[in-house]
């Protein structure tokens, strides 16, 4: 006969294997491909027709959105999808993409400030304590500063002129707000675009669309802020790229603009090696992005994939999506339908809330399904 000790050790193996079973078994009518359309967060002022590039600050849980419309940065919970507050003082939008403004956004969590390019060539600094504009630094230019990044370990961001005759970037301190130096780019032809930094390699990498007259010939931009040089630049063709992610395993993902598709491109998605810029991989499943995402709490790369068509060719009838791609395997999972322009994408890794805004809309929230 089992003793009492015996039959307690049993009854704990049953219920151990009962739970890896109901585990195993609602692991396995888990779709992780199937998203749904959560929640659409409304956005007060003037209808959300012109806006920009979006972030999500993860120590906070908060969205930001570059709200040209309104001539600022919108506050969105996204723990619970719902507008907060906005942050005023930018240019706004007057008819022209070239001068409007807020455009980049990114929160330095250390410093507790938000970053942002305006339309004046300036970039803002807001303090997130009391949501005000304490500095705003002139980037030497005329037409708008545009998206951004943040290097660590050395505290310098990084924005690009992208409108400008010759493009160019400026690196500031964040330390001490000053400008630490530029690059030229005078053979981009089509202006600059996403820019990420990269902890390992300690680098800046920006899309550059269009190099010279050919239309299909762009690259990656490879740059040092220490030395605040260009350090190489990594051909990509027929891509146009804009959108730009940094993900695991040295990954960037090079999201191809609609402008080469409207070039006589297909359709595409790049993965780029950082090391040495070569092709990791590639799909047609989506492409004509701008904003791109990685999220580590679902491991995937979403795409604000605003020009893809119905056949990734410049023929086909334009479908709007959000693209989602495994961020391990590199392999494209779905689109989502989204609406006209929809160009900005950030996602929350601790719920994997991914917020998109609609034009004329407000801001939609997609997840998974069985989320």
């Amino acid at each position: 006969m089992m003793g009492r000790s015996g039959l307690w050790f049993s009854a704990i193996v049953l219920s151990v294997i009962s739970l890896a079973l109901s585990s195993t078994i609602s692991a396995a009518h888990r779709d992780d491909n199937a998203y749904r359309e959560l929640a659409l967060i409304s956005i007060p002022g003037a209808p959300l027709n012109s806006f920009d590039i979006s972030w999500v600050d993860r120590s906070s849980q908060t969205y930001y959105l570059a709200d040209r419309s309104n001539s600022g940065i919108d506050i969105v919970s996204a723990r619970n999808d719902s507008f907060v507050a906005r942050i005023g003082g930018f240019v706004g939008f007057h008819g022209s993409n070239e001068t409007a403004g807020p455009n980049g956004v990114l929160v330095i969590q250390s410093r507790d400030e938000l970053w942002a390019g305006d339309g004046d060539s300036t970039v803002k600094v807001i303090d997130l304590r009391s949501r005000q504009i304490v500095k705003s630094i002139s980037t030497g230019g005329t037409n708008r500063a545009d998206e951004i990044a943040f290097d660590q370990r050395d505290e310098v961001v990084l924005i690009a002129n992208d409108a400008e005759a010759a493009p160019f970037v400026t690196f500031i301190s964040a330390r001490d707000r000053s400008v630490l130096g530029r690059i030229s780019f005078p053979d981009a032809t089509n202006g600059l675009e996403q820019p990420v930094w990269d902890p390992e390699t300690h680098l800046f990498y920006m899309s550059v669309p269009q190099l010279g007259a050919d239309p299909l010939h762009g690259g990656i931009a490879v740059m040092d802020p220490r030395s605040l040089s260009l350090r190489a630049l990594f051909p990509v063709a027929s891509c146009q790229p804009a959108g730009l992610a940094l993900g695991p395993h040295q990954h960037l993902l090079v999201g191809c603009s609609q402008d080469a598709i409207a070039a006589g491109a297909q359709a595409q998605t790049i993965v780029m090696n950082a090391h040495d810029g070569s092709i990791v991989a590639a799909t047609t499943k989506v492409g004509g992005s701008d904003e791109v995402w990685f999220n580590p709490g679902d491991d995937r790369y979403y795409l604000a994939a605003r020009g893809m068509t119905s056949n990734g060719l410049a023929t086909g009838t334009p479908t709007p999506v959000l693209g989602v791609i495994d961020a391990e395997d590199n392999e494209w999972i779905t689109n989502i339908p989204t609406g006209p322009n929809a160009h900005s994408v950030a996602a929350d890794p601790i719920n994997n809330h991914v917020f998109v805004p609609l034009k004329g809309q407000g801001v939609a929230v997609f997840t998974h399904a069985d989320d």
